[in-house]
């Protein structure tokens, strides 16, 4: 099969990327580029991590139908588990909880065959938390799901169920022991060893630290 040489434009700001450039410099290329949906996609199409955060940064929104995300989400599969979380949330946080017509999707996300997609809805909802917004009334649905199916999810998913409930149980005092149960008993990433000054991610210890942190403010 023949391979679809770059445009000159590509060619320019792939000779600027290689395994050592920084995300801040790619968001510098990004800023004097603005948008270009077009030579977004041709460096999607090389298939490597730091052009694929690139091709995220210039992607225009308002093309990024519900085909395109799935196209995107397939080939994001060819990674490594870390670079394949790290591309849907910056497809995430750059263009996803933009729109209305974005959001909806993600929401329509919870039972999505990708784990991928799944992990994003979740991660959404304890995004709503975590940044203090009002959170939607769904809190009690969202712990029951988190109860039924948390041992049984992928890893990627599984930690964005975790975060979700680790969020509601600091924000949320009606549901903080039942947060802590769920650690309790899932038992996820309790021998998990974290950096000095980083929250733990088992839930009972995060839920507590994050708690005492804002009633010390």
């Amino acid at each position: 099969m023949n391979e679809i040489k770059p445009s000159l434009k590509a060619e320019n700001i792939l000779q600027q990327i290689d395994s050592n450039t920084k995300l801040g410099e790619l968001r510098k290329i990004a800023k004097e580029i603005k948008k270009d949906h077009e030579l977004a996609m041709e460096l999607w199409s090389t298939g490597e991590f730091l052009p694929r955060i690139l091709a995220i940064l210039i992607m225009n929104k308002k093309l990024l139908s519900e085909e395109v995300l799935n196209m995107l989400d397939r080939d994001m599969q060819s990674h490594p588990s870390k670079e394949r979380t790290n591309l849907m949330d910056w497809l995430m946080a750059n263009h996803l909880t933009k729109s209305k017509k974005t959001i909806a999707l993600i929401e329509s996300w919870e039972n999505s065959p990708s784990a991928l997609q799944r992990r994003t809805y979740w991660y959404y909802q304890a995004r709503l938390r975590w940044t203090g917004q009002t959170p939607p009334d769904n809190t009690e649905e969202l712990l029951s799901a988190i109860e039924a199916n948390i041992a049984k999810e992928k890893p990627e998913v599984q930690w964005a169920m975790n975060f979700t409930a680790g969020w509601i149980g600091v924000y949320d005092e009606k549901y903080r022991e039942r947060c802590m149960k769920i650690g309790e008993k899932t038992g996820l990433y309790k021998d998990e060893i974290v950096a000095k000054g980083c929250t733990p991610n088992y839930l009972p210890e995060f839920i507590t630290m994050e708690v005492n942190k804002r009633q010390n403010k």
